[in-house]
């Protein structure tokens, strides 16, 4: 906290300059930050706030001023509080405060598959729209009969990559198919890819431009006529990783290389990040991790359950988690990478 104060000073003062709004990318950057820290520091002062006042009626209890009751109430508003801000300290990343781009691709299956993949991606809009995050589409590939292939959307907001960290990998789909006339219970796969947004100055990431390829297209999916009438979207592909990005957003071809080029360098920021996370764990031998891409989830909705196959936690509403409700999916991951307890057990 102490860090977090001296920040937002250093940084208030930078706005004191006349020619602050120069730079308006930078400006906002830095609005940003003192927005964040001032946000840590209100917490902290509540939760600083609320153990005093438990302390306080609990001495008053002991004399005969306050019931036992009185205490025990203040006591679980308090501990609510505290573990609040044992979660939020898990976004404790420089990265965690990022915008996120969230891309979903179907699996194996034709139609089920791509139907799964249209689920993902409304479950996803509709948690960043309660969250009060803004969600801004990139890319979409149309399934053939139904759904879609792949997306790849931003979600705009303070920690929206911290909250959405966890949710690489697989996600399993198990029900009794609606494309089958036979009705038979039909599994499918659906694999979600979730990167920080670099913008500004955050971080800087370099890219030679003879490491890159531009292909240019007309878009398809959602966007509107206008956006199909031109060849507008483009793909960007850094040839060293075969990393690609594309991006159909807006009518304009600049714009939409602009977009696509950030896209790349969050990739490749996202990919140092796990070079490193790796040798990490070969430093800590001791810890449990998933491995990339493998599967983190399984949805099976004849049966009503949706269970998280890292943390264990689990619920018996698939139909309120697909409608959005992920943050306690999200918490519990959290806090089991913080402290894994090792390999859930997957019976189910």
């Amino acid at each position: 906290m102490d860090h977090r104060s001296i920040e937002v000073e250093d940084l208030t003062s930078q706005t004191l300059d006349p020619n602050f709004w120069n730079e308006p990318k930078r400006a906002e950057t830095i609005q940003r930050k003192i927005g964040i820290n001032k946000k840590w520091l209100d917490e902290f002062g509540a939760l600083a706030r609320a153990v005093d006042d438990t302390e306080g009626l609990y001495e008053f209890q002991k004399e005969s001023m306050a019931t036992e009751a009185e205490v025990d109430a203040q006591y679980v508003e308090t501990a609510g509080i505290l573990a609040d801000a044992e979660f939020r300290s898990t976004l404790n990343q420089k990265e965690d405060e990022m915008n996120a781009v969230l891309t979903i691709n179907a699996g194996a299956g034709g139609t089920e598959a791509c139907d799964w993949a249209s689920m993902i991606l409304r479950m996803y809009r509709m948690w960043a729209e309660k969250a009060g995050y803004k969600v801004i589409d990139l890319f979409e590939q149309d399934g053939e009969a139904a759904g879609i292939k792949s997306a790849s959307i931003e979600i705009r907001g303070d920690y929206a990559y911290g909250w959405l960290k966890g949710e690489n990998g697989v996600h399993r789909l198990v029900r009794i198919s609606p494309f089958n006339a036979q009705g038979k219970r039909q599994t499918s796969f659906a694999s979600v890819f979730v990167y920080p947004l670099i913008e500004n100055d955050e971080i800087e990431v370099v890219v030679s431009p003879d490491d890159i390829r531009w292909d240019v297209f007309r878009a398809s999916g959602a966007g509107g006529q206008h956006v199909n009438r031109t060849e507008s979207a483009v793909r960007v592909t850094h040839i060293p990783t075969g990393i690609v990005a594309e991006c159909q957003a807006d009518r304009s071809q600049h714009r939409n290389r602009d977009t696509a080029l950030n896209m790349l360098k969050s990739r490749l920021y996202q990919l140092e990040l796990r070079k490193r996370q790796a040798e990490k764990d070969k430093i800590e031998a001791g810890k449990s991790k998933i491995e990339w891409g493998s599967q983190i989830r399984s949805y099976v909705l004849d049966d009503r359950w949706v269970k998280d196959l890292r943390s264990g936690y689990k619920v018996h509403n698939p139909d309120a988690v697909l409608n959005g409700e992920l943050n306690e999916f999200f918490k519990a991951y959290l806090m089991w990478e913080r402290n894994p307890t090792g390999e859930v057990d997957d019976d189910e």
